[in-house]
């Protein structure tokens, strides 16, 4: 839910910047807007790390970029999972409230390295900058490209490393729970956060992913229930999905 941005060509608009930018300083409050992110997050880490490539024949400890950081939800439970991580938004306010949060949270011991930076994925692709894995989460069904964006993490991946996308299929039951309900009924999210018609079904994000050269190894639905969020095979809704570089 949160947008990366590209520069001239950028595929994320400024009002979604601006859009998650104002939200910044309550990212980390588990009961404020950003609480579905807080729910759904044990299990998006545990199931991304589960899909990341060994380094070597004993770990899965590995050099991740979350893309879209915003203030770092995902990067310090990446982190705290024993990964080097870079978390890259467009938004410095999320970047410093990332910073903040870290600063007075500090990873403990035994974890990975965290490192952020307010920039585009256009400028690593510039670079040259390749990692074990990259995450893309809750981000992709707000750019306005998503082809050209499954291509940039392509492009940011090891040949053999894992991209993992974690989205919204775009579906009858989605429009009713993940956008009404949970913007206008429950109240679970800023109205205004999605956009239906730009949620992606599997099959698009496979096909993107193929064209990129990114071929699809697992896919699993996130589904709530009263004990928290758990792996489903119910796609409707939430879903995330692990992609391998050939």
């Amino acid at each position: 839910m949160h947008p990366s941005s590209r520069d001239a060509a950028s595929s994320v608009s400024p009002e979604e910047i601006a859009r998650f930018s104002a939200l910044a300083s309550q990212w980390w409050d588990p009961t404020g807007p950003m609480r579905p992110l807080h729910a759904m997050n044990a299990l998006r880490i545990s199931w991304a790390c589960r899909h990341f490539p060994m380094r070597g024949r004993t770990t899965r400890h590995v050099r991740v970029l979350d893309i879209g950081c915003g203030a770092g939800l995902a990067s310090e439970a990446l982190a705290k999972a024993g990964h080097d991580v870079l978390g890259l938004d467009a938004s410095a306010d999320g970047i410093a409230a990332a910073r903040a949060h870290l600063e007075a949270h500090p990873l403990p011991a035994g974890s990975g390295t965290l490192d952020y930076r307010v920039g585009s994925a256009e400028e690593l692709v510039a670079e040259q900058a390749r990692f074990d894995a990259v995450v893309a989460l809750e981000i992709i069904e707000h750019v306005t490209d998503p082809e050209a964006f499954m291509k940039m993490l392509s492009d940011l991946v090891e040949p053999g490393g894992i991209v993992i996308v974690s989205t919204m299929n775009r579906t009858l039951r989605s429009l009713a729970v993940g956008k009404i309900g949970a913007e206008y009924v429950l109240r679970l999210l800023p109205i205004g956060t999605h956009e239906w018609r730009k949620f992606l079904t599997p099959a698009e994000l496979g096909r993107f992913g193929r064209e990129s050269r990114l071929s699809i190894q697992d896919i699993a639905g996130m589904t709530p229930s009263l004990s928290g969020w758990k792996e489903s095979r119910d796609l409707s809704v939430n879903y995330i999905a692990a992609f391998r570089k050939d």
